[in-house]
């Protein structure tokens, strides 16, 4: 039998049951000794489920996935910001984080440039900028207001 055949085996008798863990470790450590035409099929079966379909997308693709992340961690922020309005840029979701991240740590002034464009985005895009800017104010405003008498 070959590694193919063993996790197609295993992944039809766990399909309706759930795995057993020693079984899984087992088919995840053949992963790498498969052809990229047996991930694919694997990838594609509908016997394959949950954990190892995750663990054979990241065998298939390992050589892209870090690359995405790390091209978009290098981008300036107004060439994120012009590929965050394009919705189909299919890196919408790790363009946001990085945008978030920005926010946050607010270098070159890119704050305003984030929140603009936050502002005029979805609802949740919306509502993450106002509650940063609710945090914002209360931590500028935790010294400004005088202690009660009774914690002095």
């Amino acid at each position: 039998m070959t590694d193919f055949e063993f996790i197609m085996a295993e992944s039809r008798r766990y399909y309706h049951t759930g795995w057993n863990d020693d079984e899984l470790k087992a088919c995840l450590e053949l992963l790498p000794s498969l052809t990229r035409e047996e991930l694919m099929r694997l990838y594609r079966s509908q016997w394959v489920d949950g954990t190892l379909r995750k663990e054979v997308f990241q065998v298939l693709f390992a050589d892209k996935i870090g690359k995405r992340e790390e091209h978009v961690k290098n981008m300036p922020t107004d060439e994120l910001i012009e590929e965050f309005k394009d919705k189909k840029s299919g890196n919408l979701a790790l363009i946001r984080k990085e945008l978030r991240e920005r926010y946050k740590a607010d270098e070159n002034g890119d704050r305003l440039k984030i929140f603009d464009i936050f502002s005029v985005s979805t609802k949740a895009d919306q509502q993450w900028v106002v509650s940063q800017k609710r945090k914002e104010l209360s931590e500028s405003a935790k010294g400004t207001w005088p202690s009660p008498p009774w914690k002095r």
